[in-house]
């Protein structure tokens, strides 16, 4: 059974919900202009306030609601923004369904004998050949040397070479 102040909590909520709800997904509509993603957005705002739940006093909570939509459209239109913007990357034109399954082995092949590899071995091989990152900031990430780094790496890759050119 739920205690008193969660009881509490749902029941105002509930009623702020049924008296608010229509007319901040009408605000959230003019905000995004897309009417799933304004439910989404007051959905979440009368989530996060359930979670806070109490405010400060019976005013508080609709301006919180009022507030909370207004930043949560700000952050869809935000996403929208950044979306648009983004360019995917040319693609190269299609390869034959023979040549994709000769990849896709060899990819396989890879992470294989990746996984093989001791667990500081993978770690500096990924984040050095992965994320591109220098040495130096593989050894803080790690809590190593460079040096360590450096020469973990360089293991990591013959072992990998060896272990690649026996499948072949």
């Amino acid at each position: 059974m739920a205690a008193p102040a969660q009881e509490d909590a749902r029941a105002a909520v509930s009623a702020l919900y049924q008296r608010h709800w229509a007319g901040l997904v009408r605000l959230a509509v003019l905000m995004v202009d897309e009417r799933q993603a304004a439910e989404d957005v007051v959905q979440e705002a009368f989530a996060e306030l359930y979670r806070r739940w109490p405010l400060r006093g019976p005013d508080a909570t609709l301006a919180y609601l009022r507030t909370s939509v207004l930043n949560r459209s700000r952050s869809v239109l935000r996403r929208r923004k950044v979306a648009r913007l983004y360019i995917p990357p040319r693609q190269a034109p299609n390869a034959s369904a023979e040549s994709a399954a000769v990849l896709s082995e060899e990819r396989s092949q890879v992470q294989r004998a990746l996984q093989a590899l001791p667990r500081r071995t993978r770690e500096v091989l990924v984040l050095r050949y992965y994320l591109d990152l220098p040495f130096a900031e593989i050894a803080q990430i790690l809590g190593i040397g460079e040096s360590s780094a450096r020469g973990t790496s360089s293991r990591g890759l013959a072992i990998l070479t060896e272990r690649l050119k026996e499948l072949r």
